[in-house]
């Protein structure tokens, strides 16, 4: 009986021993415990065994091969960490792949640098053998992505490429000795009714010459309303200065300074500006502006044509100025805003700066101004009267703005509300509702304008007067000669 229950356990035994698992590699499996089904993945359709009871011998053989395979596990784990420490094994082989890509990436940028560096030497020795010939530079073909294809290369505006390469400063030195610094002496009144001597900073830019007279251009709001003026050289020398024409609407004027008063050393050092086509700019073309900024004296700023023909309005007249992103500040009104040539494109206004808004500056364009500073240049130098010379005109007026001209469909300028009895205007034939729209060749849009003008003339002057006079349906333009009367009367 105990030698049939001996071989009974020993053939299940045996038929134990024959389906136990085979163990797989540690590198396959994450739990040694999972049978490898064919070709199954690590993970695939494994399943777990159940393990009958064994021979406490095999257990012990089991515990064995268990404790091996762990050991082996730490072990592995340990010469990788000192490994990848001290930068050897898988670490180092990755370090030295690093370094041959790197090292090819070097070589590549410098054969694509020498490679530029000889496209552009060519470029420059064609470009010089052009301009000796007078030969404009052909097309060339240019491979590209293995192909060849019959590409035109865009030709760049002289200016702008000028732009690039010239230094700025040599067109300030041409420029700076045709800017001026402007002093505005005048009058304010406050709420009560005290008047007070205040003082305001522009630019000007010298346009011409007479045999006695230096003429200078600036805005016609730098000058409104002076008691004084006085301009500033490059060399910081001053002298008075007068009005000589102004034009309100385009903001415009035209200052002069008796050659006189000017210092020798001083004319030596001063010049006629240049003027050059602003039709002719383009957008993004650089620029450079020039004036007395917050009274500091001449500075200089730079910057690119950000629009053309911007249209802006400014006290009810609508003009269309240049746009810049060179900084125009208090005291750049009537300064220079060149190219890179150096000639005048424009004469800045900061009349339209709005403090919130950054790189948004405006210019006149200067073939824009160029006949009006013409016309106003042949207007005859007056100095300011005395209060005992002073004339009177006998006008009360109220102004017509434009929108007052849109909606009543009236020519703007000062309306003639009442004509005073035995006046200057009464006797030259003015009328209720006549509109004054120039006194003497200057062009005129407020009752304060006029009442300024005034101020240069003595009476016992004659002057000649455009008015419109609404007659049979319309406005009519007619000129009046006035002999104005004194103060007095």
């Amino acid at each position: 009986m105990e030698e049939n229950e001996y071989r009974q356990e020993e053939e299940e035994q045996q038929q134990t021993t024959q389906s136990a698992p085979v163990y797989t590699r540690l590198e396959q499996y994450s739990n040694p415990y999972i049978m490898n089904q064919g070709q199954n993945s690590a993970y695939g359709n494994a399943k777990p065994v159940k393990v009958k009871k064994k021979h406490p011998i095999l257990k012990k053989l089991t515990l064995s091969i268990v404790t091996g395979i762990l050991f082996g596990i730490f072990a592995g784990l340990g010469v990788y960490v000192v490994y990848g420490l001290s930068g050897a094994g898988f670490g180092m082989a990755k370090i030295e792949r690093m370094r041959s890509e790197v090292d090819d990436m070097a070589s590549q940028l410098e054969d694509m640098q020498a490679a530029m560096s000889s496209s552009v030497q060519s470029g420059n020795s064609t470009a010089s053998g052009d301009e000796n010939t007078g030969v404009e530079p052909k097309s060339r073909d240019i491979e590209i992505d293995g192909t060849n294809e019959d590409t035109q290369i865009p030709q760049m505006d002289t200016q702008t490429v000028t732009a690039v390469v010239t230094d700025v400063t040599e067109v300030v030195k041409t420029a700076m000795p045709c800017v001026v610094s402007i002093t505005n002496l005048y009058t304010d009144t406050d709420w009560y009714g005290e008047s007070t001597q205040e003082e305001a900073s522009g630019s000007g830019i010298i346009v011409g010459e007479t045999d006695d007279e230096l003429l200078i251009v600036t805005n016609y709001h730098v000058i409104e309303g002076c008691d004084e003026l006085s301009v500033q050289f490059i060399d910081d020398s001053e002298v008075l200065a007068y009005v000589k024409g102004t034009d309100s609407d385009n903001d415009l004027a035209v200052i002069t300074v008796f050659l006189e008063d000017i210092e020798e050393k001083t004319k030596e050092q001063i010049a006629i500006a240049t003027l050059g086509d602003s039709d002719a700019l383009q957008v993004g073309e650089p620029a450079i502006a020039i004036g007395n900024s917050l009274g500091y004296g001449q500075s200089v700023t730079t910057g690119v044509i950000s629009a053309l023909n911007r249209e802006i309005v400014i006290d009810d007249n609508t003009s269309y100025l240049i746009q810049t992103d060179a900084a125009i500040n208090p005291g750049n009104s009537g300064g220079a805003l060149l190219n890179v040539k150096g000639e005048v494109i424009g004469i800045n206004s900061n009349k339209i700066a709005n403090y919130v808004i950054e790189g948004m500056g405006y210019a006149i364009p200067i073939t824009t101004a160029k006949p009006i500073i013409e016309e106003l240049m042949q207007h005859e130098t007056r100095k300011k009267v005395s209060d005992s010379e002073r004339s009177f005109l006998g006008i009360s007026g109220t102004d017509v703005t434009s929108d007052v001209s849109e909606t009543y469909d009236m020519p703007k300028g000062v309306y003639v509300a009442q004509v005073l009895e035995n006046s200057a205007a009464e006797s030259a034939g003015l009328l209720k509702g006549d509109i004054i729209t120039a006194f003497d060749g200057d062009t005129i849009s407020s009752m304060s304008q006029l009442q300024g003008i005034l101020e240069y003339y003595a009476a016992g002057s004659a002057v000649e007067l455009t008015i419109m006079r609404h007659e049979a349906g319309s406005y009519q333009e007619q000129k009046v000669t006035v002999t104005l009367g004194a103060k007095s009367e």
